[in-house]
């Protein structure tokens, strides 16, 4: 079993309160959950209205299928207008480790 984690740092555009920030970021959060079936949640930095933190996991039989689901997923973050990228984390576990 292999387990891949991504841990997005994005940057917000125009949002300028916490409840902006839940309006752009709880999209994102379940466009994952839906479009890639992994867990994503927002992690970090919960008082910083103009930065967030997008946690990842996603579980398969084999690495190459974890490395290719974190890899679109990283494409689609990195594309979205509405956010800047900063960073991201990836960890990649195996039930071995």
């Amino acid at each position: 079993m292999w387990t891949g984690t991504l841990e997005f740092d994005v940057l917000l555009g125009d949002v300028h309160s916490l409840k902006q920030k839940r309006a752009l970021v709880r999209p994102i959060v379940a466009e994952l959950r839906r479009r890639f079936s992994v867990t994503a949640a927002e992690v970090g930095t919960p008082d910083l209205h103009r930065r967030a933190g997008i946690g990842v996991a996603v579980v398969a039989a084999d690495a190459a299928h974890v490395i290719e689901v974190l890899d679109e997923i990283e494409r689609m973050m990195a594309e979205r207008p509405e956010v800047e990228l900063l960073s991201a984390r990836r960890r990649l576990y195996s039930s071995e480790d």
